[in-house]
């Protein structure tokens, strides 16, 4: 083992009690660090000996918790109605839990731009205006997506005597 690596080796707990602080999760927390890590080893050629290891090591963990960050922000986007019906106070009836499985697949099959624009206006009830920056797109740009994705949901969500049997929404 060369010199960097064990130097890096002895910063472990120190970049895992910081990815711990970052992300909260010891599960994740874990997978942060072995991503530092990685990169680290891979790129041990680029630390320069004059600044710190450490300083240089969290500088990379923190990179791709950013670079994580907005990927975890998406997937969240991308699952809100598992996450609502999760927090249900009351257990639905049998029916209503059928409808809601055929129309959470359906849901999965749109495209994630479809989907977080129905999901942000039709499920957590924004106005156009506010759904649209948080997508950083126009309102023009979220109508067409939203009219898209309700097509596409009517298309996908048949009832078994052949009607479309989601509402209008909105």
């Amino acid at each position: 083992m060369d010199e960097t690596k064990w130097l890096i080796s002895r910063e472990i707990p120190r970049l895992r009690r910081y990815a711990l602080a970052l992300v909260g999760d010891p599960t994740e927390a874990d997978d942060l660090v072995q991503d530092c890590l990685e990169r680290a080893i891979r790129k041990r050629h680029l630390w320069k000996r004059r600044g710190s290891l450490r300083s240089w090591l969290y500088r990379i963990q923190y990179n791709i918790f950013l670079n994580q960050s907005t990927r975890r922000n998406r997937i969240r986007r991308q699952k809100p109605w598992e996450q609502a019906a999760a927090g249900m106070s009351e257990p639905a009836a049998q029916e209503g839990q059928i409808v809601y499985r055929d129309v959470a697949m359906a849901m999965r099959e749109l495209p994630a731009e479809q989907r977080a624009a129905i999901v942000l206006t039709a499920i957590e009830g924004l106005p156009y205006d506010e759904a649209a920056d948080i997508l950083g797109i126009p309102i023009g740009t979220l109508r067409s997506r939203l009219s898209r994705g309700r097509e596409r949901l009517r298309s996908l969500y048949v009832t078994p005597d052949g009607r479309a049997s989601l509402r209008r929404v909105k």
